[in-house]
């Protein structure tokens, strides 16, 4: 029997090695190009997950300073109240002993509980005696009802109030933010283990499948921060 392969095996023989070497070296070339897109995949996503921590951050320290001053200015509002109450109490004192002096009609009580009041409290008592309270039936009740009454600390307390009401309503809105960033720095960390876990696949539409995920996700991460504001300097 004739050793060795013929002129034709041979040739059959050597298209398949070349078909194989063909095969092996787009296989090579597809590994390294898939390889080469986790890369910078996972670089790109690594930076943008990087920042959206930062504003993440940044966004919960400024929501804390909001807070914190929304606090204190509540804190002087009811300060400043506080104190236009005792202003309030001391006013209707002396009203009520000048009240007292009038029914017994003791004026020179009347003058000596008058000379107490308040300049500020003198003006509106004066308002109020001008409108005849003792024969007009629809006279405020007493001073502290006349528009010409503010008794100090009491326009302070009002400005506090809205103050301590918008920077609670900054201090929020900062949280807010700050939930965002964070809700896509989990997205972007969901794209790291994706892509992370892909080149574990031998099998390359597996690994194009996920990476193409990965991607996808990025892509809307991205578009979230974009939408995002800023991280407050």
């Amino acid at each position: 029997m004739p050793e060795g392969l013929s002129a034709n095996e041979a040739g059959k023989e050597f298209n398949e090695l070349v078909s194989r070497a063909r095969e092996q070296a787009t296989s090579h070339r597809h590994a390294r190009s898939i390889a080469i897109v986790e890369a910078v995949l996972l670089s790109v996503v690594t930076l943008v997950a990087a920042w959206s921590g930062f504003s993440a951050a940044k966004w919960s320290t400024e929501s804390g300073l909001e807070l914190s001053h929304a606090s204190t200015a509540r804190t002087k509002a009811n300060r400043a109240y506080q104190g236009s109450l005792t202003i309030r109490t001391l006013d209707a004192a002396g009203f009520n002993a000048w009240f007292t002096a009038y029914l017994q009609d003791d004026k020179t009580a009347e003058k000596v509980a008058q000379k107490r009041f308040r300049p500020g409290y003198d003006i509106a008592f004066q308002a109020w005696l001008a409108t005849d309270p003792f024969t007009n039936a629809s006279a405020p009740k007493g001073p502290q009802y006349m528009p010409q009454y503010k008794p100090p600390g009491a326009a302070e307390a009002r400005r506090l109030d809205h103050e301590a009401d918008a920077l609670f309503g900054q201090g929020e809105r900062a949280a807010t933010n700050s939930d965002e960033y964070v809700r896509v720095t989990v997205i972007l960390a969901s794209v790291l283990f994706i892509v992370g876990i892909s080149s574990q696949f031998p099998i390359s539409a597996v690994r194009y499948g996920l990476v193409a995920l990965g991607g996808a996700l990025l892509v809307f991460g991205a578009v979230e921060i974009l939408q995002l504001p800023g991280p407050p300097s």
